[in-house]
């Protein structure tokens, strides 16, 4: 038994448009996959089940939690993850309008909330409140009240509508 879990896989996966492949023992998290096999340290280990957010990533254009999934999981998917959005060094908008509105303090949270608020906005470039509350309820912070981090969300659409 012991000789499966330590079988190596190959994972191919394409993260923020560059192809990788490493080995993963079946058993691999994403996320650690992510941070330890790629060099990928922006995604966050939080509470590793699922609830926090932190670890929030897109596969295949669709919000994952990376610590309940497994590498072999991710085989052959198009993975983006919070380094994928600022371009050439330029902040994305909804980053900036994170730094506007002091969206984050600590900034443990910040990338989950990020991965999820764009997924928000690039399936409803105008959300209205019930709908930004509702998509950053998966995301737990434990430093701010929230409002800023909406805040943010609204800059950022407003932004992207004009």
């Amino acid at each position: 038994m012991d000789e499966l879990m330590t079988d190596n896989r190959k994972v191919k996966v394409t993260v923020n448009g560059v192809k990788y492949e490493a080995s993963a023992e079946p058993r691999t998290t994403l996320v650690d996959f992510l941070r330890a096999e790629l060099g990928l340290t922006g995604t966050h280990v939080g509470c590793e089940h699922g609830v926090c957010g932190a670890c929030t990533i897109l596969m295949d254009g669709r919000s994952v939690r990376s610590c309940i999934m497994l590498a072999v999981q991710a085989d052959g998917a198009e993975l983006t993850t919070v380094e994928g959005l600022s371009i050439d060094g330029q902040l994305h908008p909804i980053q900036e309008a994170f730094r506007e509105s002091h969206g984050l303090q600590c900034g443990f949270c910040t990338p989950g909330f990020l991965m999820t608020i764009f997924e928000l906005l690039e399936e409803n470039p105008n959300p209205g409140d019930e709908e930004i509350n509702e998509a950053l309820g998966g995301n737990l912070c434990r430093c701010t009240g929230y409002q800023s981090i909406v805040e943010a969300v609204k800059i950022a659409a407003a932004r992207s509508a004009s």
